[in-house]
């Protein structure tokens, strides 16, 4: 959470327009629109993003147990069963209860390719948050131990509190690129800005880092301890910005 960097907006749009009381508009391809009378306003419009990275705070995975039997009957038993020494693991490494989620649940027919059936297949899931990112490799490890045979997506997200703090620094460097980029506007057309007319600002974007359940599998074979390099997040937001100014 210590490296947080501002990074270039991604694009930065503008579009320019001089206008009465209604409108008169100088569109971005160079057409000029009809001109009306009336004490004169005059508008610069621009689009802007802004984007900041920072250290994943935060892990969601999903473990799970896969189980085959000649009965339905015989399948959920071993569910249950194979379900216990997880939950147990969860317990020991201090996950809290609301942070280990019920996933998947199902018992089907195992069907042959020619369709007949030959016995039955089931699989359940949990899918667990983590706080201590440095702790998703352990989490792994523990879990396969205790019995988990199906080992899922692994997500590096942000908790609520910095996507909100992020959020606010996302936006700032999206002002700002907009300032300027409507300073650039206003000395090449030499006009002088006198004041903002309007902001919009869209929804922020958290860019997550994601491992898949191949990628998982790679990491847990690849040295005795499963270790992740989650790389930074992203949280990027934009805006549009109208500014007044004088001829």
């Amino acid at each position: 959470m210590d490296r947080r960097q501002f990074l270039a907006a991604s694009s930065v749009g503008v579009a320019t327009a001089m206008a009465g009381c209604a409108s008169s508009a100088l569109s971005s391809d160079g057409n000029e629109g009809a001109t009306t009378t009336g004490d004169a306003e005059y508008e610069i419009t621009v689009s802007a993003d802004g984007e900041v990275e920072t250290e994943p705070d935060r892990a969601t995975i999903s473990i799970g147990i896969r189980a085959r039997g000649d009965t339905a009957e015989a399948v959920r038993d071993e569910l249950a069963t194979r379900s216990e020494p997880l939950r147990e693991t969860f317990d020991d490494l201090g996950l809290p209860d609301e942070n280990v989620e019920e996933g998947r649940y199902r018992v089907h027919p195992d069907r042959d390719r020619d369709g007949s059936e030959d016995g039955f297949r089931g699989s359940r899931s949990f899918t667990l948050t983590i706080d201590d990112v440095d702790r998703v490799g352990e989490v792994v490890d523990e879990s396969i131990a205790a019995g988990a045979d199906d080992v899922g997506r692994v997500n590096f997200t942000l908790q609520e509190e910095t996507r909100s703090e992020l959020r606010n620094d996302a936006l700032d460097d999206a002002l700002a690129n907009a300032d300027s980029e409507a300073d650039h506007v206003a000395a090449n057309r030499e006009v002088e800005i006198t004041g903002t007319k309007s902001v919009t600002t869209s929804d922020v974007r958290v860019g997550s880092v994601r491992y898949g359940a191949a990628e998982v599998a790679e990491a847990d074979a690849a040295a005795p301890e499963t270790e992740f390099d989650a790389g930074p997040v992203t949280v990027s937001a934009s805006v549009t910005v109208v500014y007044e100014f004088e001829r």
